[in-house]
């Protein structure tokens, strides 16, 4: 069976499912709210919390950081991003309150520099959105910090991910089936390509899940998904771009506890009669 260690934590094969509350940028530029987030995905039993990281200014074109956009930071689609950023002193506080929480926190990040800027912390592993999938200089850059890598698949053909696969090697590798909408509907989600990229690839395999509902990140579970990566948010219904696909405390708390009973009813595949069935089959068999 594979493994992967993150931070003194099996994830994999045989493992318990690992799941992570994606904060992302749901925190809206705010450290009380990110801190916040984070309590919420301990009290659920989340083995660990992820945000991300950009230089906005690398990531985006003048044009596209100039261009109108009505935000509570401005009037400009830069002014939201630059808005949505942290910045070092908020990553201290980051990592300050995981220390508290014991909560393991990584990220995903976007370009070379924001890889050099997270390695300030000292991660217990990367993720690489599925957008940045097709970047080979990034995932060089994160792979050159000799850490577990988490990639994930959105957006991308086969061919693209066995590219990507061959850029970071297998070694430390989990890759993530994801559907790029937000919110995914579920006809879309094609959970059965866990099993398949486990056998393709030989790497342990989650799912990162953008649907509402909670039915298909547990089967994902029972199809073999060793992370399950959701967004979370207090309030679905507030400002901001990834918050009607998250999942609010209570639907992360009954997430977390439908996987360990998942995990449990899988038990064995070999077909036997369990001792605690003898007696209501001595009572209801008529032959035999």
């Amino acid at each position: 069976m594979t493994t992967v260690n993150i931070g003194g934590i099996a994830v994999g094969d045989g493992a318990p499912c690992w799941v992570v509350g994606e904060i992302g940028i749901n925190h809206n530029g705010d450290i009380t709210l990110a801190k916040r987030l984070m309590e919420v995905a301990k009290a659920a039993g989340c083995g660990a919390v992820k945000y991300q990281k950009r230089t906005v200014d690398v990531v985006y074109s003048a044009e596209e950081l100039a261009r109108p956009r009505e935000n509570p930071f401005g009037a400009t689609n830069g002014d939201l991003k630059r808005g949505l950023e942290f910045g070092e002193a908020q990553f201290r506080e980051i990592d300050a309150h995981a220390r508290v929480l014991g909560l393991p926190w990584f990220a995903s990040c976007w370009d070379e520099a924001s890889v050099d800027f997270m390695e300030r912390f000292s991660p217990p592993a990367y993720k690489i959105a599925s957008a940045s999938l097709t970047d080979d200089a990034l995932l060089r850059q994160t792979r050159a910090t000799g850490k577990p890598i988490i990639a994930a698949t959105g957006m991308s053909t086969q061919e693209q991910v066995d590219h990507a696969v061959e850029v970071l090697g297998t070694k430390d590798l989990i890759l993530l089936h994801t559907v790029s909408t937000y919110p995914a509907k579920y006809d879309e989600l094609n959970l059965r390509v866990i099993p398949t990229m486990r056998e393709r690839y030989g790497v342990p395999v989650g799912y990162s899940g953008h649907e509402t509902g909670l039915a298909s990140s547990v089967a994902a579970v029972a199809l073999g998904a060793c992370i399950v990566e959701r967004h979370i948010t207090l309030d679905r219904a507030m400002w901001g771009s990834d918050q009607a696909a998250s999942l609010e405390p209570s639907g992360l708390t009954k997430l977390v506890r439908d996987i360990r009973l998942v995990e449990q009813a899988m038990g064995s595949p070999e077909k036997r009669r369990l001792d605690v069935e003898v007696p209501v089959m001595q009572k209801l068999r008529r032959v035999g």
